[in-house]
């Protein structure tokens, strides 16, 4: 049943002063924020699955669609999208099946490597992206519920997780211009 208003308790809290309570003493500030960041995905994801359900797409498609809006003719090699999407296989085939079905990208045959297959955005998918994409700067991006630096601050925050996990490097220096 959905609830009519915020909690008179954060449940979170709740949850560490058990974790204390229960002698988990060490592990109480972790559990906070494991469950503290999953709890904003959620509320997230909420934001973006309301923005873009007018388009037809949930969060994963329209990654899909906008990976190769960034490309400059709309087209890259499928395992170019599934490293950079940084999800399995099966899941970006089945997010690519939905997109071809609904006329918003196509597969093509790679012009070197008969096994592999490139993935191009059609008109309609550069105009479902765009317009998504300017809906979600508009609703969500733009106003992501915090202020300027404690978005600068979380995003920093997260990036030390992320490294810290083997999730990217940092880029190599570049060697001055000759």
């Amino acid at each position: 049943m959905p609830r009519n208003g915020p909690l008179p308790v954060d449940p979170i809290a709740e949850a560490k002063r058990q974790w204390v309570d229960h002698g988990w003493t060490n592990a109480a500030a972790g559990m906070s924020a494991v469950t503290s960041v999953i709890r904003a995905q959620q509320l997230m994801f909420a934001r973006i699955d309301q923005t873009l359900k007018p388009f037809g797409l949930s969060f994963a498609r329209y990654e899909m669609l906008r990976l190769l809006g960034f490309t400059r003719e709309g087209r890259m090699p499928m395992s170019s999208a599934i490293a950079r999407l940084q999800v399995h296989p099966t899941s970006v085939s089945s997010t690519v099946d939905r997109l071809v079905r609904d006329g918003l990208l196509v597969r093509e045959q790679h012009p070197t490597d008969r096994r592999a297959a490139m993935l191009v955005l059609t008109a309609s998918g550069r105009t479902v992206v765009e317009d998504a994409t300017a809906a979600l700067n508009a609703e969500v991006f733009s106003q992501p519920g915090l202020d300027e630096q404690d978005v600068t601050d979380l995003v920093r925050i997260i990036a030390r997780l992320r490294r810290s996990a083997g999730d990217f490097t940092d880029p190599r220096p570049l060697p001055d211009p000759l």
